[in-house]
């Protein structure tokens, strides 16, 4: 009978022991999901923040000019690259 009684209270056990494990895993799969959100997030602001970091360094080698007219001069001359590769297109 002891050796019953002994059965009976390992099973019970590992029951519970089975239960707190459903139950950890169910937390680590919540923590996974919430770290995937999160990272979803941060690669969305990286490149975010890439794109505005472009921006900015067009406009800083735009702006790179020491006075307007040169700005104007440059931006003439990129206009006029442009129509000429247009122009080439078009051929």
């Amino acid at each position: 009978m002891q050796a019953l009684d002994d059965l009976s209270q390992n099973i019970r056990v590992l029951l519970q022991r089975y239960d707190e494990l459903l139950k950890e895993n169910a937390q680590l799969r919540l923590d996974i999901e919430n770290q995937r959100q999160e990272l979803i997030r941060t690669h969305s602001e990286l490149a975010e923040l890439q794109q505005k970091n472009r921006r900015i360094a067009t406009a800083n080698a735009l702006s790179a000019a020491e006075t307007n007219e040169e700005a104007l001069k440059r931006i003439n001359a990129l206009i006029s690259q442009v129509d000429r590769a247009i122009a080439a297109l078009k051929k």
